[in-house]
């Protein structure tokens, strides 16, 4: 069969067949995408798997489907129809099986193998809180900014602010949709999903002018987790859309990882359950892209801001120790509480006056208020 009547029959196939569908997919693989079209259209036996009912509800959806208009549709909207087997075809979402989409619509310029092979998740909540868009935006600008193509839903909360993180940066961001990539979906992210596509790609499975369904959302999340080589999870409760896309990707053996956020929030609830699993934690892109990324792509060394007291050397810190916050101690005290000898200590102690933290009164000596600060509120 040609590539242009192999184009034609998935095209026609995705009018008909529902995302995801494993017998179709299984019938794809068994007799070919001709033999399935001809035998729907009444042109043979039925084929099995299915029930009579449901043979007869896909011979309904055959009779009003029309391919070349949905490619001529797809072409004045500056759509192209991707099927397994062409150049553009990214080979993960082979990964899904017989899951994996008949063909894909693509709205936009860039290559998609390309991009899908340098991309990043991020998914989550719609109604997602101000913490939750913000780390979902500041997450897509960090992973643009390192050169990641970031993946997202299109949706409110933590897909748009995503998105919105990653164009903003003047990167590479995708929006998988459960519906036709001519039809924005919600209707609030038009202008947003009108630009994801002149600056990025928009794909989807289903053809022109189809609308999204309860079960077309859920399906759509294993392309998300099949395109990318990991997803991110910022925000989700117990039953979430986002935790189906975090665990195909965990089944097709993908990085998952969380972001945690407060333990009192029932929209992190979920997240903290994936994180008690097999999820990584996550707080910044750095963390994600040394996880997902190359040998070499490391996080920078966390750790807390370096005081004076830090660079001291450790007979010095030893005698500093040794003296009270608010409290005066001989050269003997401060030697028995520094365990050295009494000249070690007055050496260590005069050197200490030099850089600011102690002080002399006749005999005694104290801390200076700067250093009881630098030392620490508890001391003494």
């Amino acid at each position: 069969m040609s590539g242009g009547e192999e184009r034609f029959h998935r095209a026609f196939l995705t009018r008909v067949v529902e995302p995801g569908d494993e017998v179709c997919g299984r019938w794809l693989r068994e007799v070919g995408a001709g033999e399935v079209v001809r035998r729907l259209m009444g042109l043979g036996q039925q084929l099995p798997g299915v029930t009579d009912t449901r043979w007869a509800g896909l011979r309904a959806r055959a009779e009003r489907a029309d391919p070349e208009r949905d490619l001529a549709l797809a072409r004045d909207a500056g759509t192209r129809f991707v099927c397994p087997g062409d150049p553009e075809w990214p080979a993960q979402l082979d990964d899904l099986g017989d899951a994996k989409p008949i063909g894909l619509w693509v709205r936009g310029r860039p290559s998609l193998r390309i991009w899908a092979l340098r991309s990043v998740a991020v998914v989550g909540a719609r109604a997602c809180t101000e913490y939750g868009a913000h780390m979902a935006s500041t997450l897509g600008a960090g992973l643009a900014e390192r050169g990641w193509v970031v993946v997202s839903g299109g949706a409110y909360g933590v897909d748009g602010a995503t998105h919105r993180g990653a164009l903003g940066a003047g990167g590479a961001t995708v929006a998988v949709l459960a519906c036709g990539v001519d039809r924005p979906y919600p209707r609030g992210h038009t202008q947003l999903i009108t630009r994801i596509a002149e600056q990025g790609l928009v794909i989807g499975e289903l053809p022109p002018g189809e609308h999204p369904t309860p079960s077309r959302f859920i399906l759509r999340n294993r392309v998300i987790a099949a395109l990318t080589r990991g997803t991110v999870v910022v925000e989700a409760a117990y039953r979430s859309g986002a935790l189906v896309t975090a665990r195909a990707a965990q089944r097709l053996g993908r990085f998952t990882m969380g972001v945690p956020g407060p333990a009192t929030s029932s929209l992190s609830a979920g997240v903290h359950e994936l994180l008690r699993g097999d999820a990584v934690l996550v707080t910044d892109a750095a963390e994600v892209a040394e996880l997902v990324g190359d040998m070499g792509e490391l996080a920078p060394a966390r750790r807390g801001p370096v005081l004076p007291r830090d660079l001291l050397d450790p007979a010095a810190a030893r005698v500093l120790a040794a003296l009270p916050a608010r409290e005066e101690r001989t050269r003997q005290e401060v030697a028995r509480g520094a365990g050295t000898t009494e000249d070690e200590a007055i050496a260590r102690l005069y050197e200490l006056r030099s850089l600011g933290f102690v002080e002399r009164h006749g005999d005694g000596w104290k801390l200076t208020r700067q250093a009881t600060i630098s030392v620490g509120p508890n001391r003494g």
